[in-house]
């Protein structure tokens, strides 16, 4: 499983975690080393963390995809995982904004996905 297909499978383990504002941004025809990034955010540290963890198990287990790399653990402010087509940034929910990471590709496409509009516009206080 490859790009596209990948990213998708992200997204869906993501929200059994729990992410929230989760994105995939088609990057192919702007930078040479990932396909699609995948953009999310969690309520604490724990969460953050547990989403990294969930979504490398379960694309493992369920699709034999593997992880070549994780960034940012323990600590749980930025995690990242690099799947090679897709890479995976899940922020803490306050963390995000700072780095801002969607503004990078503002004029990329955006794929839409399953359960995309139930999960967007959940804030969290």
């Amino acid at each position: 499983m490859v790009g596209r297909e990948l990213a998708l499978k992200i997204a869906e383990a993501a929200l059994e975690k729990k992410a929230t504002r989760i994105e995939i941004i088609d990057v192919r025809d702007k930078v040479d080393y990932t396909d699609y990034v995948v953009v999310m955010s969690g309520r604490s540290d724990r969460q953050v963390a547990a989403i990294a963890g969930g979504v490398e198990e379960d694309l493992k287990h369920k699709y034999g995809a593997r992880c070549s790399g994780v960034e940012g653990l323990p600590q749980g402010n930025w995690v990242l995982l690099d799947f090679g087509d897709v890479v995976v940034h899940i922020f803490h929910q306050d963390t995000r904004g700072y780095y801002d990471l969607e503004a990078l590709w503002l004029d990329a496409d955006r794929v839409e996905f399953e359960g995309q509009q139930a999960n967007e516009g959940f804030v969290f206080p």
